[in-house]
């Protein structure tokens, strides 16, 4: 996997209450842009919340939260589960390296 693959999970800096109620805003016909103004936060952030709601809703095509949430989720447990791979793999050899099948057999001097 690559870097551009990976998320990055940023933590929220309002509650959803809040968002919800910038949203209610933006649906009594309140513009984008005053808003943002109010919040200080640029117009396309609250763009971005009014995006997402409207995929959480299913009116809008794209990744839910939820399931953006269960795709991380399920990319941490793959990356740990590699890695416990790689470890045991690496365990294995290890094994093999040590117990030499050649070496438990070997004939004594007198031809035995």
């Amino acid at each position: 996997m690559s870097g551009t693959d990976e998320e990055v999970i940023v933590p929220r800096r309002y509650p959803v209450e809040f968002r919800r109620k910038v949203l209610d805003l933006i649906e009594a016909g309140k513009p984008v842009a005053e808003i943002a103004v109010q919040l200080g936060k640029t117009a396309q952030t609250v763009y971005n919340w009014r995006n997402q709601d409207q995929i959480d809703r299913g009116l809008r095509a794209g990744v839910s939260t939820s399931e953006s949430a269960e795709l991380v989720a399920a990319r941490k447990r793959i990356r740990e589960l590699e890695t416990e791979l790689e470890v045991t793999r690496r365990a294995n050899e290890l094994l093999k390296a040590q117990s030499d099948p050649k070496g438990l057999y070997a004939l004594n001097a007198g031809g035995v």
